[in-house]
């Protein structure tokens, strides 16, 4: 059985009510990502969510320990979780690079899918900073160093380049609209199979032994609205895209 790993697609929001002169908090904790993960399990795979508050206790810290899986999917998590552990900020302690093991892990063999949203490639304020990470370089898409929001609430246009790709799907080149999307730049060995609004949306490449994909907008709301979640090709597409760079 296929075996994959979703790490990030969570939240926890923090509320201020305030009425006249009281005010009151409120906490709540959600996990997104439910669609793609229904997609690929749908499709005989075998998903381990991974959320963004659990990556310092339990992402592997060892060499091949990765191994076990045919696909690592960073989703909405910024590089600082992977590298800021408590025992590193708190008390200046070493430990081993988790993006440095992702990265030799796709070097050896391994598929890594990077899916964006407000704290994926750049992001907001720039805070997600992969972009001199032990990742950027096996990426298809050269990552800014600014603010990488494109924000369209009127609705971006996907334009699909190779519909006949194998990491499409059998979807077509007709895709509904996206509300926005992190921008990014292609890489001139990569594929480019979709574009968003002229920007790249969906590229693959190779990576030493493994390989590597890109999906720059959302797997599930805010930047994919329900047309796009209730779309005959989603689920298709996700499995495909999948499925590709695992190379399963």
């Amino acid at each position: 059985m296929k075996k994959a790993l979703l790490v990030g697609e969570s939240w926890t929001t923090h509320m201020i009510h305030q009425k006249g002169f009281d005010s009151f908090t409120t906490t709540e904790y959600v996990e997104g990502g439910q669609e793609y993960v229904a997609a690929l399990r749908n499709g005989g795979w075998e998903v381990t969510h991974l959320p963004a508050h659990a990556i310092e206790t339990s992402f592997p810290a060892e060499p091949g320990t990765l191994g076990g899986y045919d696909l690592v999917v960073i989703s909405d998590v910024g590089a600082n979780t992977f590298l800021l552990s408590k025992a590193v900020f708190n008390t200046s302690a070493s430990e081993r690079n988790r993006l440095e093991l992702i990265r030799d892990y796709v070097l050896g063999g391994g598929g890594l899918l990077m899916v964006g949203g407000y704290l994926s490639f750049s992001g907001i304020d720039a805070k997600a900073a992969y972009a001199h990470s032990p990742i950027a370089d096996l990426l298809p898409v050269r990552v800014l160093e600014v603010d990488d929001r494109a924000e369209h609430p009127e609705g971006a246009t996907i334009k699909v380049l190779s519909p006949e790709h194998p990491a499409l799907g059998p979807v077509g080149d007709s895709w509904p609209d996206l509300l926005g999307y992190n921008r990014t730049e292609p890489k001139g060995d990569a594929e480019l199979l979709a574009e968003v609004n002229g920007d790249p949306l969906v590229a693959v490449t190779a990576a030493g032994e493994g390989r590597t994909g890109v999906f720059t907008s959302d797997m599930s709301p805010h930047w994919a609205p329900p047309p796009f979640m209730e779309w005959t090709g989603y689920a298709p597409m996700w499995r495909a895209l999948s499925t590709w760079v695992a190379g399963v």
